[in-house]
């Protein structure tokens, strides 16, 4: 999904604001430069003269005699530019002085080269997506790569699945990869599960950055902030403005990620809640990141039971298992 039209507009105002300051910028330059050098204004009107009588001949020479016309004016122009670059020189001025300076000289400043974005437009995108996705900037570095495997135990098996914590860990890696890869194709969904510290917020940063850098839309947010969020909207705690631009945030949003499932306080509210983001958003085939450390019979003593046919209907399922990283981090003790 492309950027909304307001998301657009903010970023051609910008350009807008950018082209303005150039003018601005070069107007004040040209009136110190007439100021410091009287002649220079001069050498313009002549200029100026000369664009008039190229002018008049196009408009009443034939074409031989306008050609002709047309050279020697052009020469004169010539001149008198070389004259004014030669003052400007003995001032102490750069050659580009009067020249208007763009911060992206290869669209100057509009945004486009031709049909197509530039590459300023594109990192503009990026970095409005990226501030609108509710991700801190300490989340960036949070980035596939970075993800390590060396924290997973080839030797700890998973009752369930027969798998080592390390294979679990490798699939994830790379269902999440592949989810990334696929984003376009179909609307899928993630269900992250495990114990605590074990790389399900992490993986979920990777998946958002991966997609930002993409122009993808994505919002994040804790489960508790979420329902905070949707609470203070549904019981007229926020502007009727501000609850429509939340829930448009919500429900059209390339992916929206709801990290730590059931750390929030839940009640019946909460659990209608999430039934209803859950399903408008299945509805409109925009893919959810779910991340908790809740088995499945847990989320339904919680929620419903309906909010867990949902997930296990909709939803990819990746589990990990092993030993907390953060206390194996600090302590130095890589699990075998």
């Amino acid at each position: 999904m492309g950027l909304t039209n307001s998301q657009y507009d903010e970023i051609m105002r910008d350009y807008q604001r950018r082209q303005n300051q150039a003018r601005r910028e070069l107007s004040l330059r040209e009136e110190e430069v007439r100021e410091r050098l009287p002649e220079f204004a001069d050498l313009d009107a002549q200029i100026a003269s000369a664009g008039v009588a190229c002018a008049r001949v196009m408009l009443s020479a034939n074409d031989a005699e306008a050609s002709a016309g047309l050279c020697a004016l052009q020469e004169g122009i010539d001149r008198i530019s070389a004259q004014k670059e030669q003052l400007l020189k003995e001032a102490g001025y750069p050659a580009d002085y009067l020249q208007m300076k763009y911060q992206c000289p290869d669209c100057r400043d509009t945004g486009y080269i031709g049909q197509e974005k530039c590459h300023c437009f594109r990192r503009a995108e990026i970095d409005l997506l990226y501030t609108q996705s509710n991700l801190r900037e300490s989340y960036k570095a949070e980035t596939f790569p970075a993800f390590s495997l060396e924290y997973y135990s080839k030797k700890l098996t998973d009752s369930a699945t027969g798998l080592t914590a390390a294979q679990m860990a490798a699939h994830a890696l790379e269902e999440c990869r592949r989810f990334v890869r696929d984003f376009d194709k179909s609307a899928e969904n993630l269900f992250l599960s495990g114990g605590t510290g074990l790389g399900k917020t992490f993986l979920s940063h990777c998946v958002a950055n991966a997609l930002l850098e993409t122009t993808h839309s994505v919002i994040y947010f804790s489960a508790y902030d979420l329902f905070e969020l949707l609470a203070d909207s549904s019981f007229g705690r926020t502007g009727e403005a501000e609850a429509g631009e939340l829930e448009r945030h919500i429900f059209e949003c390339d992916l929206l990620i709801i990290d730590d499932l059931g750390t929030e306080q839940t009640n019946s509210f909460v659990a209608s809640q999430l039934f209803h983001v859950l399903n408008e958003r299945n509805l409109r085939q925009k893919s959810t990141l779910i991340s908790t450390n809740l088995s499945l019979e847990q989320l339904a003593g919680r929620y419903s039971e309906r909010v867990v046919s949902r997930i296990t209907g909709s939803y990819q399922m990746l589990k990990l298992t092993g030993e907390d990283i953060r206390i194996q981090k600090k302590y130095g003790d890589c699990s075998a």
